[in-house]
């Protein structure tokens, strides 16, 4: 499938004005997860008017749009939509109005990206070989969406899965691809140091919880380094810690939450009972105990060789090869869209979106993509879903 066989460059050029004011009205109205109504309902509406079926509240704030003949091979894009707890500090005029949100992991451009492929193919419903089925994910941020919207069967007969995210450390108009793991499984940790109150002047006479807890963040990290392959990574890092009544008062109780990541399954596996077992012994070889709460948050995405071979070579041919990064290392981020993954091959892709100044973090409050990029997502989804209902693989 030729891109320049369609009209689809010449659409696409009509619609990015309407593209780009799309992604900042939804820039300036970011949703946390699980609350992405009137996201949702921007999305369903735009959908209609390019003549998809749709279906709201899939996932609980979810929608699921499909286009092509009935009966036919169907294939999925997913895109999420949700926004995170930031304050934003771009000073955009398009930036957020809602006081302590922000799109800051690119999702508003995710979103935009997903309902120009829907306008392009939309436009050529004739030469759908396939069935086509748009996921507009709640709740990524939160590791909920992926989860909600299979459990309502927004998966059932998807053959294959295409997805993307914007990488800040890619220049806008290039895109990064990686066959096999491309993101880390990611759980979230729960410790809670138990141990016993006193005078802050006699702390022999009571168990400093503050104290064991600092054990137990730095043995961690030494058990890590000592007891676990080192060719099988694994980073653990807290990023709240809570305890303490007053200053002159031995805390007896010390509460830490932290984010755990590896890439292999089999240590993703392995690692609630690990670290209970780590944590336990640190806290009773200095006299308290400790509670240990883990909770798997996603596996890793495992891109398939055959379909991120399909993005690869739409993005050559679009983009030119030069364009075409392919990632040495996968990231120590995680993505729910590996839930999605199960029964299911897919591919997710890496859009570049630094401009020539350079684009801050994700999860940044001054993270500001280059809106060059949706014109390159759009076109590299949009020909590499028409090149598979051309030959499914």
């Amino acid at each position: 499938m030729d891109w320049h066989q369609l009209p689809l460059e010449q659409r696409l050029q009509q619609l990015l004005p309407e593209l780009i004011q799309l992604r900042r009205h939804l820039h300036a109205h970011p949703e946390l997860s699980g609350q992405e109504h009137r996201t949702a309902a921007l999305v369903a509406g735009e959908l209609r008017r390019w003549g998809w079926q749709v279906r709201e509240a899939v996932g609980r704030t979810g929608v699921v749009a499909e286009l092509g003949p009935q009966g036919a091979p169907l294939v999925a894009l997913r895109v999420d939509m949700d926004a995170l707890p930031i304050e934003e500090r771009t000073d955009l005029p398009w930036a957020s109005t809602h006081q302590g949100l922000m799109h800051a992991c690119g999702h508003d451009i995710h979103t935009t990206v997903g309902l120009g492929v829907a306008a392009l193919l939309g436009s050529v419903p004739e030469r759908l070989n396939a069935r086509v089925r748009l996921l507009f994910q709640p709740a990524e941020e939160t590791a909920q969406g992926a989860g909600w919207m299979r459990g309502d069967g927004a998966m059932d007969g998807v053959r294959a899965l295409f997805g993307v995210h914007v990488f800040p450390s890619i220049p806008v108009g290039r895109v990064g691809v990686r066959c096999g793991s491309l993101t880390a499984a990611a759980g979230e940790l729960e410790i809670e140091v138990l141990g016993e109150s006193g005078h802050g002047a006699r702390p022999h006479q009571s168990t400093d919880a503050i104290w064991i807890a600092a054990r137990v963040v730095s043995g961690l990290q030494e058990a890590i380094s000592r007891r676990l392959d080192p060719l099988h990574p694994v980073v653990v890092s807290f990023g709240r810690i809570e305890g303490g009544k007053a200053f002159n008062v031995i805390a007896d109780h010390v509460r830490l939450l932290g984010t755990v990541r590896c890439l292999d399954p089999d240590v993703h596996h392995r690692l609630p009972g690990w670290i209970e077992d780590t944590v336990q012994g640190l806290c009773r070889g200095h006299g308290g105990e400790a509670r240990v709460h883990y909770r798997r948050i996603a596996p890793p995405v495992h891109n398939d060789p055959a379909l991120t071979r399909l993005v690869a070579q739409a993005a050559s041919d679009l983009l030119g090869e030069s364009q075409l990064e392919w990632l040495e290392q996968p990231s120590l981020g995680a993505e729910d869209f590996a839930e999605l993954l199960e029964g299911c091959r897919g591919t997710m892709f890496r859009l570049g979106v630094a401009g020539p100044q350079g684009c801050t973090p994700l999860h940044s409050n001054t993270f500001s993509p280059d809106e060059d990029c949706l014109a390159v997502g759009v076109r590299v989804l949009s020909l590499s879903l028409l090149r598979w209902m051309a030959s499914p693989c």
